[in-house]
């Protein structure tokens, strides 16, 4: 059972919500309200009635789902582990969790023959706190116990995470540094990507530019949010789309396995422990062999 009493909080109750509780998203807030989980000083709410200060609020949380997984013996490159939390360096290809199209060979998968996972993402994304693209290679923290997911969530939800990406983008940008605040949503026209609209969800991202090569920029990037194609999308908004992207990039564009982009730093606040704990990954050989390339000859037609 959750409890909260509200102070500060305003506004709709499955807004709020997540608010209290943020190792639970709006949607799955949805289901505990018109399932009957969810209730106002005793009495069970509207998703859209209002909170008001002194509210006793009580969440009775689902049962864990048995997890119908087949767990695979695929390799994986484990940068640190204890008890409580694993932090893994997830290879370009390879698709996070179980969904359409991609049953098994995930790295949920690999994850469950490895070790016992947390079971509050529900049955096909145990574990999982935070995801990246199938071609987004790099560092992801995974909770081995509920406990351990909670905390992890709440310093996403917070922003106290440090997630730093590496990317090599279209074109020459002029400036050292900056940041694109632009809310994130559906495209409208193509329901495969995601599109700088208004009334999107806030999304807000930091760059630094690490090299140029004339044709190319090669940056890194610190999320403030997590949107689902953040980086991407936010760069091919201001006009340097990641090279590779097969989805948001040009169809001229250089030769890989996708987009190159890399999660290489990641940290954040045991679970347990409370220490602070930054990991870093180093580039896959496809990315450190374009950047020679680049280098060597300037650009690559």
């Amino acid at each position: 059972m959750l409890t909260a009493t509200i102070t500060t909080q305003q506004g709709r109750i499955d807004k709020v919500l997540p608010q209290l509780f943020p190792q639970y998203s709006r949607s799955q807030f949805h289901r505990l309200i018109k399932s009957g989980a969810v209730t106002v000083n005793g009495n069970v709410p509207r998703a859209k009635d209002q909170v008001r200060q002194g509210d006793l609020i009580q969440v009775t949380e689902p049962a864990p789902v048995h997890l119908d997984l087949q767990p695979e013996d695929i390799p994986l490159d484990i940068v640190y582990e204890d008890d409580d939390v694993l932090v893994v360096n997830k290879p370009q290809g390879m698709v996070v969790h179980p969904a359409p199209g991609h049953p098994d060979h995930t790295l949920v998968n690999a994850l469950l023959y490895h070790c016992p996972l947390s079971t509050i993402n529900g049955t096909y994304r145990p574990g999982i706190v935070h995801r990246i693209d199938k071609d987004t290679s790099g560092l992801l923290m995974v909770a081995k116990t509920d406990r351990a997911h909670r905390s992890l969530a709440a310093q996403l939800k917070a922003k106290t995470n440090i997630r730093e990406y590496t990317a090599l983008v279209h074109g020459n940008i002029r400036e050292d540094h900056g940041t694109i605040n632009a809310p994130l949503g559906r495209n409208p026209k193509n329901r495969k990507q995601q599109a700088v609209v208004p009334g999107g969800r806030p999304a807000v991202t930091h760059f630094t530019v690490v090299h140029r090569y004339g044709d190319y920029t090669l940056i890194k990037c610190q999320l403030e949010t997590g949107r689902t194609h953040q980086i991407r999308v936010h760069m091919k908004s201001i006009g340097h789309p990641l090279a590779g992207d097969p989805l948001y990039g040009p169809r001229k564009t250089l030769a890989g396995n996708g987009q190159f982009l890399h999660a290489g730093k990641l940290g954040f606040t045991h679970p347990v422990m409370g220490k602070q704990l930054i990991f870093t990954a180093p580039l896959p050989p496809v990315f450190e062999k374009t950047l020679a390339q680049l280098d060597k000859r300037g650009r690559i037609q």
